[in-house]
């Protein structure tokens, strides 16, 4: 029995299907993207909606959000004030979606929707996580994949969260789990590793990526590793038990050079003049100083923007779908309703 046609016994009626899309200049995919999805979700047996989250984009990639959601039934237009990043544009798409089941998935159709059918044939199993892992990754370089690759397995083996290799954004998750996900009150969120720790039945499902259907990424190297940053101090203090080691083997080998100083001035007589020695220990020395304070003002500087408690985003407005009969509707950053 194939995906479809499982999830075609369902008794429960016609599920609520929320599909999150965060979108940062992506103008040029979002018509091959809604035409996929549409075909996809069109002949289930769901009802369903398309939460787009717009976070900050230069591009018009918002304005197309607006005029979509006015004119296709099934569209929710969300647009953030400003960018504040993909993570809080994920928790802004999440919070806002109604769906029995909540589906994660990126603008740039690298992760192919036509393998929804099989998650929410994993998801009438039984499952609350659907986590898709990335057999292959089409259309990316090879530091790229290489980087990627080690990130996932070093965050896994530092982690108390086991944390699934070679896993992106692209899940199902229940409402059960969107409920547990909404307990999390962070501000610092790196949301891969949110998702593994809520825990809850979870099943892997393996898929090939393909390259992006239009336009470029947005992710540059720096970002990449500001994200992988973002991850590791989010959910280990690895590196602070690291600069920690350091320290004491440092302190350690100094001890020893001291003694064999004492000794050698002792038996030989001889007085080390011991400036490029002492350079050398001091630079040594300064500069493991240096990086335990960075990783020490890493984790403050987390408990300062979390003890500001901040919102994690701000929406400018939301569109809903028009309906039959219906005009659009709005509501601007205070919650205000307009009909246009």
């Amino acid at each position: 029995m194939n995906s479809q046609e499982r999830f075609d016994r369902t008794t429960t009626g016609r599920p609520l299907v929320s599909v999150v899309i965060p979108v940062f200049n992506e103008r040029a995919v979002l018509p091959v993207l809604h035409q996929r999805l549409d075909s996809v979700l069109g002949p289930l047996p769901v009802r369903y909606e398309l939460v787009l989250v717009d976070d900050g984009s230069t591009d018009g990639s918002g304005q197309y959000l607006v005029d979509l959601a006015q004119r296709v039934p099934g569209v929710r237009a969300v647009r953030l004030s400003r960018n504040f990043g993909k993570e809080a544009a994920l928790t802004a798409g999440i919070e806002h979606a109604r769906g029995d089941a909540i589906i994660v998935i990126d603008a740039d159709l690298q992760d192919p929707p036509e393998l929804i059918p099989q998650m929410l044939s994993a998801w009438q199993d039984g499952a609350d996580v659907v986590a898709m892992k990335r057999r292959s990754r089409a259309g990316e370089t090879a530091l790229k994949r290489w980087s990627a690759h080690l990130f996932y397995r070093l965050l896994s083996r530092i982690s108390a969260v086991d944390i699934p290799h070679d896993t992106g954004d692209f899940r199902l998750l229940s409402r059960k789990a969107v409920e547990a996900l909404s307990r999390l009150p962070e501000r610092n969120r790196y949301m891969k590793g949110l998702f593994a720790w809520i825990g809850l039945p979870t099943t892997v499902i393996e898929y090939d990526r393909a390259p992006r259907a239009a336009g470029h990424s947005q992710w540059d190297y720096l970002s990449l590793f500001r994200l992988a940053f973002e991850g590791i101090t989010s959910f280990s203090v690895a590196p602070l038990r690291l600069a920690m080691v350091l320290g004491a083997l440092i302190a350690f080998g100094g001890v020893l050079f001291g003694a064999w100083i004492i000794l050698k001035t002792l038996v030989l007589g001889e007085i080390v003049p011991g400036y490029p020695s002492m350079i050398a220990i001091m630079t040594v020395l300064g500069g493991t100083q240096l990086l335990s304070i960075g990783l020490l003002g890493e984790y403050v500087g987390k408990i300062y923007f979390e003890a500001k408690q901040r919102p994690v985003y701000l929406v400018r407005d939301i569109t809903v779908s028009v309906r039959e009969g219906q005009r659009p509707v709005f509501r601007d950053v205070k919650g205000t309703r307009h009909v246009a």
